[in-house]
């Protein structure tokens, strides 16, 4: 019964969410409309124009596999990098003496351009999928690491202590104690590397590959398109959106219920 009590406002609460973010594209979409009206169409389309492109791109079937390329190699580099990161973060997160070691380390590979990552990439493993899904690899997991290794690190060390003396088990802890806490510092940073690697992938695509979406922003750039350009950004922010919005966020909202029975 209880369950359910609370099913109802956290229901509300995500879709209340929903709500502010889609009202916050539509103010986005009709500053576009403004600005487009005074430039003209040859300098920035508007939003109509383009959302129409883009549904001719879909039905020519253009845009599907090519969304689906650069899809396919932004998952496997986030991919390994979630993975790889949070896992690192969290064994780091337990030494003080690997958090002071990996710190610095951190800070070098966050501060590394994506864009010589790339260039390295294209020396070592030439120009096919190797080269974007390693450089989104690469982009994201300092930023998974950070995220997983504040989280253990932050972890109160009263639970770690209670945990010890009624000895429970190691699966346990890490679903009823660890897991609960490190999502508030993981989801950030995976929600972050979800943004990063779309943006590396295409960066990716557009200097390495003859496919995916990034070559095909390189032909609408040589062809001077501004309407087809720019559709394809919108098809990659929604693809953005709906995997933030559809994936991640209610997954977050599920494993961070125990907030709510702590505030009340």
């Amino acid at each position: 019964m209880n369950r359910l009590r609370n099913l109802l406002p956290n229901t509300l609460s995500y879709l209340w969410s929903g709500w502010g973010a889609l009202a916050s594209l539509l103010l986005f979409c009709a500053v576009w409309e403004l600005v487009g009206e005074y430039y003209g169409d040859l300098i920035l389309p508007g939003p109509l124009e383009v959302i129409g492109q883009l549904k001719l791109m879909f039905n020519s079937g253009i845009a599907g596999p090519e969304l689906i390329i650069s899809g396919r190699r932004t998952l496997y580099g986030l991919f390994l990098a979630l993975a790889v990161g949070s896992l690192l973060g969290m064994l780091a997160g337990f030494s003080m003496t690997t958090s002071m070691l990996a710190r610095p380390l951190i800070t070098l590979l966050l501060g590394m351009p994506p864009i010589a990552w790339l260039v390295l990439a294209m020396l070592w493993f030439g120009l096919g999928d190797a080269t974007p899904v390693f450089t989104v690899f690469i982009a994201c997991l300092p930023i998974v690491f950070a995220g997983a290794m504040q989280g253990t690190r932050t972890l109160d060390n009263h639970l770690k202590a209670v945990a010890q003396v009624y000895r429970l088990p190691w699966h346990m802890r890490l679903t009823d104690i660890y897991l609960p806490h490190l999502a508030s510092y993981l989801f950030p940073a995976w929600i972050t590397a979800l943004g990063t690697s779309w943006k590396v992938v295409v960066m990716a695509e557009l200097l390495s590959t003859s496919d995916g979406v990034g070559a095909a922003l390189a032909v609408s750039r040589a062809q001077l398109d501004t309407s087809t350009t720019l559709a394809w950004v919108v098809a990659v922010l929604g693809v953005l959106l709906a995997t933030e919005y559809l994936l991640l966020e209610p997954i977050k909202r599920h494993l961070e219920r125990w907030r709510v029975g702590v505030s009340q």
